[in-house]
Formats: structure tokens, C-alpha cells, sequence
């Protein structure tokens, strides 16, 4: 396979791993942040304790987080198709990609929102301010450093993931590297295919650990 006909594939296929990583990070967020702050806020000392639900909580992320990508995939393919009416391409592969990283994520909100000092809270309290404000307003600002940092590692899982998403037929880098490089045996382009994942997992991690430096020091 020439250079003339790697590329156009390289591109369809770099574009399709950008969509599901970009719309898998962004329901990532919007299952995994509040998912990681409730895991706090109901735990014993947390401003809304509630064993019960803590420990639900807790077993769903830790079920979630115990299953290997490629099992997961498979797994949730009735619910793939239920929901999006497919089960191959791009779009079908945001689902397992979410539901796998939602909990990693929640996980590390988890640990970042800890670390805010409980002084702040405390101080925040004594000021009047309720629960939904003590979040708002103390643990998430406070917490944004690392919930940058927790973002990059999750953002570089998904690009691990988005490329195991190729064996079952989920487009992007994944997808061309085993349908050409390894089928058919182009060796060259499944080079340049690891390269190209690595290049973008180095400038995902690099803006990623510049924004969270930023952070640290404001």
C-alpha cells in the first residue's frame, strides 16, 4: 500500500477516534462527576451521609471498574443497539466506551474532591452555606487541579479503548490497523497507525498536565 492510499485512510480514521473520544469523554463527565461527588458527599463524614446509598454506589463503580473493555463491549451490545440502533461504527462504540470509563472516572473524582482540606468545608458551613453550595462553590473549585488531572488519564483510557472498539467493527485507528495492518498484512500502516496513537495520547497529556499546573498554582 503506497503512501497516496494510507492517507486518506489515516485521516477518515484519526477523525473517527476524535468523535468517539470527544463524545465518550463528554457523557464521561456528565455520568462520572456526579457519580465520583455523590460517593463523597453521602460517605460517613460527607455532607449528606447515607450508608446505604454510598455503599450502592460504590458497588455499581466497583462492578463497572472490574470488567475488562473487551468483555464490556460485548456485553452491553443488546443495550447498544436498544439505544442507538446499531451495534458497529463510531456512534454504537460511545456506549461501551462511556459505560467503561464513567466509573474509572467517578473513581478519581472521588480521590481529587478528598483531597480538598476539610477546613474549607467546615469554614464554608460555618458561614451558612448548605450542601449544594459547599460543592459548588468549596469542593469543586477547590478540587479542579485534580479533576483536570483525572480528566487527562481518563481521556487517554478512552483513546486505549476507542482503538480495542476496532475488534468489533467500532471505526477509527483501532479498526484500520486491525482490517489492513494485521489482515491484510501492511505492516507499514499499522506502524504509522501505533504512531499516530501515541502522538495523541503524548498532546492529550501534555495539555492536560499544563492546564493542571495552572490550576495548582492560582
Amino acid at each position: 500500500m503506497t503512501w497516496d492510499e494510507m492517507t486518506p485512510l489515516l485521516w477518515e480514521s484519526t477523525w473517527q477516534t476524535a468523535q468517539m473520544v470527544a463524545w465518550s469523554t463528554l457523557f464521561t463527565v456528565l455520568i462520572g462527576l456526579p457519580l465520583g461527588v455523590a460517593l463523597v458527599v453521602t460517605d460517613r463524614d460527607g455532607l449528606f451521609p447515607s450508608w446505604t446509598l454510598n455503599r450502592v454506589l460504590g458497588l455499581v463503580v466497583n462492578i463497572g471498574r472490574s470488567l475488562p473493555f473487551i468483555v464490556l463491549m460485548i456485553a452491553v451490545i443488546p443495550l447498544t443497539r436498544l439505544i442507538v440502533g446499531t451495534t458497529i461504527g463510531t456512534v454504537a462504540s460511545v456506549v461501551p466506551l462511556t459505560l467503561g470509563a464513567a466509573p474509572f472516572f467517578a473513581r478519581l473524582v472521588e480521590t481529587a474532591l478528598r483531597e480538598v482540606g476539610r477546613d474549607k468545608v467546615q469554614a464554608a458551613q460555618a458561614m451558612g452555606a448548605g450542601g449544594g453550595t459547599v460543592v459548588g462553590k468549596v469542593l469543586l473549585p477547590e478540587a479542579m487541579a485534580g479533576l483536570v488531572a483525572g480528566l487527562t488519564v481518563t481521556v487517554v483510557a478512552l483513546i486505549s479503548y476507542s482503538a480495542m472498539a476496532g475488534a468489533i467493527g467500532g471505526g477509527g485507528l483501532g479498526d484500520l490497523a486491525i482490517r489492513y495492518g494485521y489482515q491484510r498484512f501492511e505492516t507499514t500502516l499499522m506502524v504509522v497507525t501505533v504512531v499516530v496513537l501515541i502522538v495523541i495520547v503524548q498532546l492529550v497529556q501534555t495539555l492536560g498536565d499544563t492546564v493542571a499546573r495552572r490550576l495548582t498554582r492560582h
